[in-house]
């Protein structure tokens, strides 16, 4: 018998030692530190700067308010007061002001703080002017503190009568009283209630109002006039004015009041555009993005410290301290650059408004200053800027568009000119999405009968069947 054998190659390993050279980004804490205060929008930057001025006795956030250029200075001044001359008058040296005119107008911050009534503070009002029974009373507060921010009773009434230990006739009859209180219709069980409510109040006669509010609220939101009119056999033109009428009422009676739960927020811009003599000025707002400085104070003692271990200290704090307000500056020049390209490719629409965005990617806006997308994704997060024409999102500015004659068109310009077309349609014989689309091709802009459906639909407004009047 044969042997076949079979060879096997083998590859010796081993450990060596060699250089090369290869370029890589090290993510250091001061680069995270840097892309992360780009990307604070301006309460999360000064959050985080509350807790870096906390740990870091160096730091100090500048005041553009004060004159003074440092803590010394204006130590100096006080210095230069004569205090006894000053102390000299009765009214100081002795405590004692002297009489009070209280006749004498005083001006305040709280002066021209304004609060709002909320619903329940507002029915709770009508409710003790109005029911004068004690045991009636502590119904009708049940029932308020049931009814829900828009207007609508939050509780069943059987579930109040249980929870009070009465009888439900009690309940429906306290129940009939709160719903005539103002906003008429509130505490109603659904919307059919709160709209008969309003219509009863007006002294509306005619039947067919009351059925069309008890079963056909639906056709109504979709337009559906000759059914309503085929089955209540009465005019297409009288259901147009059933239609305009029942529209014409509240259907949420509380959203006039503020709600307890409403977080409301304030903008503070961060940029600010003034045009000066026909010429746009950018302005970085130091509300929102401050100017730190170094405490003359630790200054002093790191030049006359003999402490070796002081010195290290503040020499490390020093350290931290300098980078986060070149970090900040930083910031503040990215946002500049950014606002300024943006000017650079929407300017017109400072001067046509909507109708003149074009489109503007982030690429474009990193290519034109130098950096990456992703730099100016996060200098745009959150940013917001004033304008002449209004305050707006730095993202506002970033949309896709469509192709045309004389170029791109941003999709916002173009949902705008959708809104004028709409606007301006005869009622009777509203535009279809296919004839929106003819008019804009028109102007040289191609779009498509689906695309005007999406930016209609975006836009909250109904198909031409749901926009079509018949009187």
């Amino acid at each position: 018998m044969k042997k076949q054998i079979f060879g096997v190659k083998c590859m010796r390993l081993g450990f060596d030692l060699s250089l090369e050279q290869a370029q890589k980004l090290i993510m250091t804490p001061e680069l995270r530190q840097a892309i992360k205060l780009l990307q604070f929008n301006s309460q999360e930057l000064w959050e985080y700067i509350d807790k870096q001025t906390e740990a870091n006795p160096l730091l100090e956030v500048m005041d553009r308010k004060n004159d003074h250029e440092s803590v010394d200075e204006y130590n100096d001044k006080l210095e230069k007061i004569d205090w006894k001359e000053y102390f000299k008058h009765d009214e100081y040296s002795s405590g004692y002001r002297g009489a009070v005119n209280y006749k004498e107008k005083e001006y305040s911050f709280e002066n021209f703080i304004s609060t709002q009534e909320s619903l329940r503070d507002h029915l709770l009002l009508q409710l003790d002017l109005t029911i004068f029974d004690k045991s009636q009373k502590q119904i009708g507060e049940m029932i308020i503190q049931s009814v829900d921010k828009n207007g609508y009773l939050d509780n069943s009434v059987q579930d109040i009568a249980t929870q009070l230990n009465i009888n439900l006739e009690e309940v429906e009859e306290v129940l009939k009283t709160i719903q005539t209180f103002d906003p008429l219709g509130v505490a109603s069980r659904d919307i059919r209630e709160c709209l008969t409510i309003q219509l009863e109040s007006k002294e509306i006669k005619d039947e067919n109002v009351y059925k069309v509010v008890d079963s056909y609220l639906e056709d109504i939101a979709r337009n559906k006039l000759c059914k309503i009119s085929k089955e209540l056999n009465i005019s297409v033109k009288r259901v147009q004015w059933i239609c305009d009428l029942i529209k014409s009422l509240e259907p949420k009676p509380g959203r006039g009041f503020p709600d307890e739960g409403d977080d409301i927020k304030f903008v503070t811009p961060d940029v600010v555009l003034q045009k000066v003599d026909g010429e746009y000025i950018i302005i970085i707002n130091d509300i929102t993005a401050p100017r730190l400085t170094i405490s003359n104070f630790y200054k002093d003692m790191l030049n006359n410290s003999e402490d070796n271990n002081t010195s290290k200290f503040i020499n490390g704090k020093l350290n931290s301290a300098m980078w986060l307000i070149k970090s900040i500056e930083q910031r503040r020049m990215t946002i500049y650059k950014v606002v300024k390209s943006i000017l650079k490719f929407q300017g017109e629409f400072f001067k046509d408004g909507k109708k003149a965005l074009k489109p503007l990617t982030l690429k474009d806006v990193a290519e034109d200053i130098g950096v990456h997308e992703s730099t100016v994704s996060r200098a745009t997060n959150g940013k917001y800027i004033q304008t002449p024409v209004g305050i707006y999102e730095l993202k506002f500015f970033f949309s896709s568009g469509v192709s045309s004659q004389g170029g791109g068109i941003a999709s916002t310009s173009i949902k705008d000119m959708i809104k004028d077309l709409i606007d301006n349609e005869d009622s009777k014989k509203p535009l279809s999405d296919q004839n929106i689309a003819n008019l804009l091709k028109k102007k040289n802009i191609k779009i498509s009968r689906r695309t005007v459906a999406k930016y209609r639909d975006e836009l909250n407004i109904p198909s031409s069947t749901g926009r079509r009047r018949f009187s």
